[in-house]
């Protein structure tokens, strides 16, 4: 008797182990889903930001507004912007356009690889999630580059005697004529660092989600 009881107790312990393991593991598998839909919002957010302009300015003597445009792979300029002003305030390097989208191209590949690497790497005492690494240099990465677009525009516009925000004057390159522009960030810029923010935010509260199943 007193075997068959000790029996029945230990079956019982082990069916209580057993569905915690369950509850624990069906918990983990939740909380995994969600942090990939998170994760899923936050590239999209990324990507919405990237297309969306950074930067405009408008030329007083000519219609409508937007006729220069910043986008992280360059400025966009309409035809008579581009034949009749300062090249300073636009041209960029050959290489820098395939440099951005090679960027950008990464990233997304990167993103992509978090939501199925489980690989950890040892940093001293400490094991990150290689999963996790790659989202906080995402975010960090596109936080710079974002930073980066308003030194290297700012310091752009004073090569070409203008401001990067605000009104100032320009010369026509043919006639020599003073010509007002008003330089302005668009909503996009504040798109992409809040994307960044997003993206660093969530490499952050990973573990929240996604947890190792415990032995």
């Amino acid at each position: 008797m007193e075997r068959k009881a000790g029996t029945e107790r230990r079956d019982r312990k082990g069916g209580k182990m057993a569905d915690t393991t369950m509850q624990g593991t069906a918990q983990s598998g939740a909380g995994v889903w969600i942090f990939r839909v998170l994760l899923i919002a936050g590239a999209a957010f990324m990507v919405y930001s990237w297309y969306t302009p950074w930067w405009g300015a408008s030329i007083a003597v000519l219609p409508g507004d937007d006729h220069m445009l910043m986008r992280p792979w360059g400025i966009e300029v309409i035809g008579q912007v581009r034949a009749n002003a300062n090249p300073d305030l636009w041209a960029m390097p050959g290489i820098f356009v395939p440099f951005m989208w090679a960027y950008f191209t990464v990233c997304l590949l990167a993103l992509a690889a978090s939501l199925f690497i489980k690989r950890r790497l040892s940093l001293g005492r400490f094991k990150l999630p290689l999963a996790t690494l790659l989202i906080l240099l995402v975010g960090l990465s596109y936080v710079v580059a974002v930073v980066l677009a308003y030194v290297i525009g700012d310091w752009r516009a004073g090569m070409a005697d203008s401001n990067f925000i605000g009104e100032s004057t320009i010369r026509h390159a043919m006639t020599g004529n003073k010509v007002k522009m008003t330089g302005y960030l668009k909503d996009g810029y504040y798109y992409a660092l809040a994307a960044g923010g997003v993206l660093v935010v969530l490499g952050l509260i990973r573990g929240l989600f996604v947890r190792q199943p415990k032995a």
